[in-house]
């Protein structure tokens, strides 16, 4: 990936929260070109290691490929793919880890979910009733 230029290459940790991958790896094309050539270098680097895909898809409208290892499932997006499909908060529970354009490595934890109620009870005045 990093040898196309991929950006904003992400690994999403999701062992603890579904069966269908161990690891899913994310990042960015500016076009369907780069789309290709990243999705291409994948293959192209796994099976110099002697791996294989058990299934790719999205090679024809090049904007978003995905290359399946059954552990792990590569995304190569178009950056307005991404945004849209928006897997990292999808899979927002799961620790991520980034690398930067140099190969630099930077471990998240994953983001606490916000509360949608309030932890303390709404004040309401109350009428003092009269028992006659």
């Amino acid at each position: 990936m990093l040898s196309k230029n991929a950006a904003d290459i992400v690994i999403l940790d999701v062992r603890k929260l579904t069966s269908a991958a161990d690891f899913f790896v994310l990042c960015s094309a500016d076009s369907d070109t780069q789309v290709k050539a990243i999705a291409d270098a994948v293959q192209d680097g796994t099976e110099a290691e002697g791996e294989r895909p058990w299934h790719s898809e999205g090679y024809q409208a090049r904007t978003w490929i995905v290359v399946d290892y059954v552990d792990v499932v590569a995304h190569v997006f178009h950056k307005q793919e991404r945004e849209f499909y928006n897997l990292e908060r999808l899979w927002r529970d799961a620790p991520r880890t980034e690398l930067s354009d140099a190969g630099e490595v930077s471990r998240k934890a994953p983001a606490r979910k916000k509360s949608t109620s309030s932890s303390k009870r709404p004040t309401t005045k109350r009428r003092a009733s009269s028992v006659t």
